[in-house]
Parts: C-alpha cells; sequence; structure tokens
C-alpha cells in the first residue's frame, strides 16, 4: 500500500480538468457574462478563465465573475523579462477549448484579417488549430446584415472555428433582428 492509506484502499485517481478559455467582447451580450460563466460552472470537471478586452467591461461587473479574469494590464504586467512567460501563449496552453461569448463585429473583424492588438486577439491569433475554438457573433441587425460581416464569419469557418449562430430577438436598442 502507499504510504499514509490503509491496506486494501486505493488512492483516489486525481479528475483531470476540462479547462475553458472565455473570450468576451464589447457587445451588448456582455452583458450575460456572469450567468454564462455560471452555467458553465455547473459543468462536472469544468475548470473555466475569462479573456476580457478593455470594451467588454463596460457591460458587466468583475466582482460578479467568480473565475480569474485576464484583461489587456495583465498581458503587460506578467512580461518583465526575457524568461518570464508570455500571459497569451501561457493561456492558449492552458485551455483545451476557447470560447468567444460574445464576438462583436470589432473583434470579428480584427480575428478576419489578423489583427492582435490586445490579449484576446493575441491568444486567438496563438490559438492551436487542433483544439475547438467555438465563437459566438453578436452585434445589431444592421451590422450582422452588413456584407463584409459574412465574409468575417466564413473566414473564422476557414480557419477551422465553429460558429454559434445569432438567434433572433428584441435588441437592447429596441430593433428586433
Amino acid at each position: 500500500p502507499e504510504p499514509g492509506i490503509p491496506a486494501g484502499k486505493s488512492s483516489p485517481v486525481p479528475q483531470e480538468k476540462f479547462h475553458v478559455l472565455v473570450g468576451v467582447t464589447g457587445s451588448v451580450a456582455a452583458l450575460k457574462l456572469p450567468l454564462l460563466i455560471v452555467e458553465l460552472l455547473k459543468i462536472p470537471g469544468v475548470e473555466v478563465k475569462v479573456v476580457t478586452t478593455e470594451r467588454a467591461k463596460h457591460f458587466y461587473n468583475a466582482q460578479e465573475i467568480p473565475v480569474t479574469l485576464y484583461s489587456d494590464e495583465d498581458e503587460w504586467q506578467v512580461w518583465k523579462g526575457r524568461s518570464d512567460p508570455v500571459l497569451h501563449i501561457e493561456l492558449r496552453r492552458w485551455a483545451d477549448l476557447m470560447l468567444v461569448a460574445p464576438l462583436d463585429a470589432n473583434t470579428l473583424a480584427k480575428v478576419a484579417n489578423g489583427i492582435c492588438d490586445n490579449l484576446l486577439t493575441c491568444v486567438i491569433r496563438a490559438w492551436d488549430l487542433r483544439k475547438p475554438l467555438l465563437f459566438c457573433p453578436a452585434m445589431n441587425t444592421c451590422m450582422w446584415e452588413h456584407p463584409i460581416t459574412a465574409q468575417h464569419v466564413e473566414q473564422l469557418r476557414a480557419f477551422g472555428y465553429t460558429e454559434i449562430p445569432c438567434v433572433v430577438k428584441k435588441l437592447v436598442c429596441g430593433d428586433e433582428g
């Protein structure tokens, strides 16, 4: 028997956690972030971390997020010298799956065009394409219906990312769409 474990008893096998990295952007739908995190945490064995854009912070209260929340400021505080970890790479390595919800029109355009000017877009640009990345577009109907949006969504699909389609509902601005 192992030290400290009585004969006939086996040590519990450590449960591997499934790591979900949630990206949140500056769509009004970011209001739902606290609810999304609570629901994800109900799934047994799931561990969650969040990467937020600066604009997304406008729509939720960070005190309502019961997991580690990273933003642009953290990227620059972690790295001080050559041998220090690079946060966007560490987060990519940690995650088994990435979920970007909501994905606003601005960040959609950035990702489709390879722009990586904040922590979230750097994580996505460095993403291991063997792992799933799911994205949930969320924007005003007029923005959604603009021809460039379909091109951007198609580009993300071409990268191998999975779209979780929009739903039609009454929007915060009062429009239906």
